[in-house]
């Protein structure tokens, strides 16, 4: 991976004009491949360790959000969301999912 300067965040599509709707003039660049990559893994942490932090009432938005992060870096290794939702549905079928709370603590 190319290494990039840590200034500078990604951000979603639309908040360049959102800024300009506020009056200020953003300063923009869109980044290689590479970087988009890298600065992509670094927002799923930030939007996760949000998610953490967040009370019962903001956690669906923050979870969209991880969800969103999660979308673009699946796209970005060529997986749609149905090809997504498949893999993870065969994940499931094969090994279970989450539903039933079950927590391992070792073997006898």
């Amino acid at each position: 991976m190319e290494p990039h300067s840590r200034h500078g965040k990604l951000v979603r599509d639309l908040i360049p004009q959102i800024i300009r709707e506020d009056g200020a003039e953003p300063v923009t660049y869109t980044a290689s491949r590479e970087e988009y990559r890298s600065r992509l893994r670094d927002k799923l942490g930030e939007e996760v360790a949000e998610f953490l932090d967040a009370d019962e009432d903001s956690a669906p938005e923050e979870l969209a959000d991880v969800l969103e992060v999660v979308r673009a870096l699946a796209a970005d290794l060529g997986v749609g969301a149905d090809q997504l939702e498949k893999i993870r549905a065969a994940k499931a079928a094969a090994r279970g999912a989450f539903a039933q709370r079950t927590v391992w603590t070792g073997n006898r």
